[in-house]
């Protein structure tokens, strides 16, 4: 909670910092790289800072946790700050890195409101940032704790044993390990984050789905391409799709991610579109290892079934399943050869599928859909606590929804 002392001032200035928080957000980051130009290389995603997704998730991050201080003392915005830890831990991000961003975010706060930021108001905020930064440094050392790691042994090389083609833009790795360490299951949903050295010698990280269950010995993620269309192509996707080959070694974090399968023994319901099956199918295979007796539902759209990523995994682990459905959408008409599917034309419509009662649900998908298709839970009586969402890249819905 904030002090008795910072609480009225943070109150009376968060309209302000709310209205000025991506102008905060933009000059923190430039003035942060100035200074270290080191957390370029491993840390952020350089694509995500070329077209602001990074500079508007943190804003809304900042606000929604202030909100929450002031609107709401006593409670904290728990899926906001579990989905930053897993993020922060999947990046080996350490407490001391918690320093540097205080130290830019503030002198970005002041150079962007200038002499409203007399020093009381700079305490309460300073307070702000602590209250949020110190949540974060607990969660994520339990994190890596659970792991058995620190911040700079989450990173471990995997060769590439197979490189599967899934559709013309999506391709499939399969990577073994090279070491005798012990590699501890991945939850279902979770993600890894893959470091890549690109051409000019910096590292850039980007998270990608696991797609099938651990064996022990294995991990295996899709990769859809990144194209421009007027913004940056994905460095590491490109990388990735056009010079890693079989017997190629990758360097991988330890799986995180917090939008993992329920274990509650609930109906299951998964709704995704194009490349957001990926986690889908994660859970997918691990119900299938399991032997799981749940009813499940698969609904996920695509423009035709050339574009459906994973589709003959998919197709295969809902026949193996007792209780599985599996509904396509395709834009491009209803045809398919996929044995255990209902296909129907267009756009994803609940209004196509009985749903079963009490289920939990998975969404993943470009952000409209997942919003459209929220909206659509919510006004059937859905309780929101019953709906989870990835997002792939900075969240830029989170501070709505936490």
């Amino acid at each position: 909670m904030l002090s008795d002392r910072a609480r009225p001032v943070v109150e009376a200035t968060l309209p302000v910092v709310g209205e000025n928080i991506v102008e905060i957000a933009s000059r923190f980051y430039r003035h942060m790289f100035d200074e270290h130009p080191e957390l370029l290389d491993g840390v952020f995603n350089r694509g995500n800072q070329a077209d602001g997704a990074q500079q508007q998730a943190l804003a809304g991050s900042v606000a929604a946790f202030a909100s929450f201080l002031v609107n709401r003392p006593g409670e904290l915005p728990e899926h906001l700050l579990d989905r930053i830890a897993h993020k922060h831990a999947s990046l080996g991000i350490s407490p001391a890195q918690y320093q540097i961003v205080h130290d830019n975010l503030m002198w970005a706060i002041v150079d962007v409101l200038g002499d409203a930021v007399t020093p009381e108001v700079a305490a309460a905020w300073d307070e702000v940032y602590w209250l949020m930064a110190n949540v974060l440094i607990n969660q994520e050392r339990g994190l890596y704790s659970a792991r058995g790691v620190n911040p700079s042994t989450v990173w471990r090389d995997w060769e590439v044993e197979q490189r599967i083609a899934e559709t013309d833009d999506v391709v499939t790795f399969v990577v073994k390990r090279v070491d005798d360490r012990l590699v501890k299951a991945s939850l279902p949903g979770q993600y890894v984050t893959v470091k890549a050295l690109m051409a000019d010698g910096v590292h850039q990280p980007r998270q990608y789905s696991l797609t099938a269950a651990d064996d022990g010995e294995h991990r295996q993620f899709s990769v859809k391409r990144v194209a421009g269309g007027g913004k940056p192509a994905g460095e590491v996707s490109t990388l990735l799709h056009d010079d890693i080959r079989v017997g190629d070694r990758l360097t991988m974090s330890l799986p995180y991610g917090d939008v993992v399968l329920d274990d509650s023994g609930r109906p299951v319901v998964f709704a995704s579109a194009g490349v957001g099956i990926t986690p889908m199918a994660g859970m997918l295979s691990h119900l299938v290892k399991a032997h799981s007796g749940l009813t499940i539902r698969v609904l996920h759209a695509d423009q035709r079934e050339q574009s459906f990523a994973l589709r003959s995994q998919v197709d295969r682990d809902v026949a193996a399943l007792a209780d599985a459905r599996l509904h396509l959408w395709y834009e491009d008409g209803p045809e398919s050869t996929l044995a255990a599917a209902s296909v129907h034309e267009g756009y994803l419509s609940l209004d196509d599928v009985d749903l079963p009662e009490n289920a939990v649900y998975y969404l993943c998908g470009p952000l409209p859909f997942m919003q459209a298709v929220r909206s659509g839970l919510i006004d059937r009586g859905v309780p929101a606590a019953d709906i989870q969402y990835e997002v792939f890249g900075p969240d830029l819905w989170q501070a709505d929804v936490a």
